[in-house]
């Protein structure tokens, strides 16, 4: 398991090899250290513990990033168990430094919505997406407009397996490890964008497993609807949902249209299956672009929905 203290030793270590390569030219050393680009800086607040996972069912390797409550460790509460949210894009989650557009911030609010009372103290355990293979993994169905996300389209659509993967091994994992509470009302799930995608799909595939499911900017378009498809089919939904989008989700006037008529879509079909004002909630927001910035914007909204007291 890795601390994520140990980035201290690896700042040191770097300066160590930094200071042993002083004995080279002046004209290298320039160069080097014009080419060398700006590390971030961490922003994690409170106890991220960052652990290396291998997949049998993908036979990859990746981060679980589980951020603690305050006075987790404490003797005090030896004996407590907390609700938990499994989130996708994990990098993006809880740390400048690791994110590769922004992060959500998910440490610094959950923090103060906890210390304001609004929520209770909770385990939030994210995923690593794997790299090239994240459109392969988190899609059940193709998406005829990826070129709207630049992302290539993926050789094989595993989001089956992946809904296999959370189930048979994260999960276990973290149920072993750490003292989550069990059961739909204390177990929840989410992302954005594809990340979404997987984590609807996932709760549908899996009736009464999660009772709290957070989605942000979901392509719902996928397999030309089968998504919705999905849900309007479901003979058991989760217990409490919030669905967010954009009207500026991309640059293209005509698909942001689609999309947000895609969410109303689905609060429709929702709404007809018993899913009242206490139990959904569907956001768009104006002028709201497809980033961190979005969702991170609106998470606090989106986890007292959720959570709340």
């Amino acid at each position: 398991m890795l601390k994520f203290r140990a980035a201290i030793f690896v700042g040191l270590c770097l300066v160590s090899l930094c200071l042993s390569g002083q004995g080279k030219s002046a004209p290298d050393a320039t160069s080097a250290v014009a080419q060398a680009p700006a590390e971030k800086e961490h922003t994690v607040l409170g106890v991220l513990e960052i652990t290396p996972f291998t997949s049998k069912i993908f036979h990859n390797r990746r981060m679980l990033r589980v951020w603690l409550p305050a006075n987790y460790g404490s003797p005090f509460n030896r004996q407590r168990s907390y609700p938990v949210l499994y989130m996708q894009d994990a990098q993006n989650l809880f740390d400048e430094a690791t994110s590769d557009a922004g992060e959500w911030h998910v440490d610094e609010t959950v923090d103060h919505l906890v210390g304001s009372f609004k929520i209770p103290p909770m385990i939030v355990v994210g995923i690593d997406y794997p790299g090239q293979q994240r459109s392969s993994e988190y899609l059940p169905y193709s998406d005829p407009h990826h070129k709207q996300y630049d992302v290539p389209v993926p050789k094989e659509l595993r989001g089956k397996e992946y809904a296999t993967f959370m189930l048979t091994e994260v999960i276990p994992f973290v149920e072993k490890k750490y003292r989550v509470s069990r059961g739909a009302a204390n177990t929840g799930i989410g992302g954005a964008s594809y990340g979404a995608v997987i984590s609807l799909y996932t709760a549908l595939l899996h009736p009464g497993f999660f009772g709290h499911v957070l989605l942000e900017s979901p392509v719902l378009g996928v397999g030309d609807g089968q998504l919705l498809r999905d849900a309007e089919q479901a003979k058991q939904l989760p217990q409490k949902m919030y669905v967010a989008i954009g009207t500026h989700e991309t640059e293209d006037a005509d698909y942001n249209a689609k999309v947000v008529k895609d969410v109303e879509e689905m609060q429709i079909i929702l709404r007809k299956k018993g899913m009242g004002p206490d139990r959904l909630k569907v956001v768009v927001e104006l002028d709201a672009a497809h980033n961190e910035g979005a969702w991170s914007r609106r998470l606090p909204d989106a986890l007292v929905f959720l959570y709340g007291h």
